[in-house]
């Protein structure tokens, strides 16, 4: 199902475009937050699925970056790069330029919902990269699947990554990519609101619970991308949702449930070891999102005694 947006303009002034580049990221210290596709920390299924020769099945998912050669790791100047998002048809057409757009109504979402509540706000950028990247939490190969590093308050994307990635979960569609930019958003609000820097002192001060903190971090970052869905929705420029919009989104948040992942991996579930939550608690989070357009009912920390 295809994302019906209320206008094509796309506006590139936030997205660093490192494919090909071998650009080198700024800032220092911090760790990378798990993704939307919930990969970081999982990767021992990836090598099995992706490395291993796996070959991606199912299908519905529209190609990402058809029709675009950066796709494939050739750098785009700005100029470039919107001279062809703004092109007639290209939020149809190519993929980046899609996620541009998504990208670019969560950052408007998102600034006008923080003033409407008194808070400080300040914008995320976009980077997109090919194989491996450098960035102010470290080096990061497209194995890790998109993730965002709150040292550089930046959002990174492999496309030609999340397209396996999604044929391998089985969550095709143009809102499950945009579930994925929207959960990665989602961790830049968690460091704005300080949310992140007190999460990593909770877990150095209690170790024993540091994967149920993570846990209830990802949880919270669904929750984020289902208000964002719910608040864009009511943008006057901004995407026009239909059910099967939500739905594609709903299944993406459950096929990168730790316990499907662990099962597919593995063939077994250890709930010790989760760092995303349950595809049950994803989609559900998710979806209280969605229904409340809240922020304030997305506690996922009171929710699990934390």
């Amino acid at each position: 199902m295809g994302i019906e947006f209320d206008d094509d303009r796309v506006d590139v002034g936030g997205v660093d475009d490192r494919r090909g580049g071998g650009g080198i990221g700024l800032g220092r210290g911090g760790a990378a937050i798990g993704g939307g596709a919930g990969v970081v920390g999982l990767v021992i299924y990836l090598l099995v699925a992706v490395l291993g020769g796996g070959s991606p099945e199912g299908g519905g998912l529209p190609q990402l970056g058809a029709g675009s050669a950066n796709s494939t790791g050739q750098q785009e100047s700005r100029e470039e790069l919107s001279d062809r998002c703004n092109a007639e048809g290209a939020l149809k057409k190519y993929t980046d330029c899609r996620l541009i757009k998504v990208y670019d109504i969560a950052d408007n979402t998102w600034e006008d919902e923080f003033g409407k509540r008194g808070l400080e706000y300040r914008p995320a950028s976009l980077v997109f990269f090919a194989d491996a990247v450098s960035t102010g939490c470290g080096q990061a190969s497209a194995q890790v699947g998109p993730f965002y590093c709150p040292a550089g308050e930046e959002i990174y994307l492999d496309l030609d990554f999340l397209d396996q990635l999604q044929r391998e979960y089985g969550a095709p569609g143009e809102f499950a990519q945009a579930y994925i930019v929207a959960h990665e958003y989602g961790h830049h609000l968690q460091t704005v609101l300080g949310t992140e820097q007190q999460v990593r002192q909770a877990q150095k001060s209690n170790p024993d619970a540091e994967n149920e903190y993570s846990v209830a971090m990802e949880l919270q970052a669904d929750c984020y991308a289902g208000v964002w869905s719910t608040l864009a929705d009511q943008q006057s420029s901004g995407i026009d949702l239909t059910r099967e919009n939500i739905a594609e989104a709903q299944k993406a948040a459950e096929a990168v449930g730790d316990d499907r992942i662990q099962k597919k991996a593995t063939g077994s579930v250890d709930q010790d070891s989760w760092t995303h939550g349950s595809a049950a608690q994803r989609k559900q989070w998710f979806t209280t999102g969605y229904s409340s357009g809240d922020i304030d009912q997305c506690d996922t920390f009171g929710a699990m005694g934390l």
